[in-house]
């Protein structure tokens, strides 16, 4: 890792952080962070004040706001010699705060690095992953059957489907929705426009803010029937 503007991909964005201020030579760190995050960085040092080259912010809510963007532009904005590096992290960053962060990720001001980290590829728009280059961490694991052939999608196949996983929390709902996204596109069998990629970035919002999981996947896999190509 260096601290330089990219997007990370990681399960463990809490240690990635910490790691990333070991990384420090005379940077000073801007940290925008969930507040899920920002307990695991604390939990067990909560006598111990950050280092003094370390300013870390943690969001009301779980789910960034586009207000929380507004902070992260206005600290790129500062006026100052040394470099800053503004890190963003939370489980996922909605399209509508990665939108808002376009511009100043495109042509940064002076001195000025940014790194995005969150836990899914799948949720990072196609504009920002144009614009940065992505680092994915941690071992690879064998992925088991998904259990759905997205080749010969049907209502029948979706059906079946939502009753297997009707069970199914958000937790364990996640990654099975990560696998779906990552074998649509590959099996290039569906007309898959920014709108249907957003579908994905959004279920993962959704479940995040307590949507009934099997509504989530039946509401994506119907919308996703509906882009198949004929």
């Amino acid at each position: 890792m260096r601290l330089v503007s990219q997007v990370i991909i990681t399960a463990q964005i809490d240690k990635t952080i910490l790691e990333l201020e070991k990384l420090r030579s005379d940077e000073s760190l801007v940290e925008i962070i969930s507040p899920s995050i920002a307990e695991k960085m604390i939990a067990g040092h909560e006598d111990e004040p950050c280092e003094y080259y370390v300013h870390r912010m943690a969001t009301e809510k779980e789910t960034f706001s586009v207000a929380d963007a507004k902070l992260a532009i206005e600290k790129a904005y500062m006026a100052s010699e040394e470099i800053t590096i503004i890190i963003l992290a939370a489980k996922t960053l909605s399209p509508l705060v990665q939108n808002k962060l376009l511009k100043v990720i495109e042509e940064p001001p002076k001195n000025k690095e940014f790194i995005l980290l969150t836990e899914s590829k799948s949720t990072v728009l196609d504009t920002i992953k144009s614009r940065l280059p992505i680092s994915i961490l941690g071992e690879m694991k064998e992925e088991e059957a998904l259990g759905l052939d997205l080749n010969q999608l049907s209502l029948a196949s979706v059906y079946e489907f939502i009753q297997t996983h009707k069970r199914t929390d958000a937790k364990a709902m996640k990654p099975l929705i990560e696998r779906i996204s990552k074998e649509a596109i590959r099996s290039e069998g569906y007309n898959l426009d920014q709108k249907t990629l957003t579908l994905f970035s959004n279920a993962f919002i959704a479940l995040d803010v307590g949507s009934p999981p099997p509504f989530v996947l039946n509401t994506l896999l119907l919308k996703l029937l509906a882009r198949k190509k004929r």
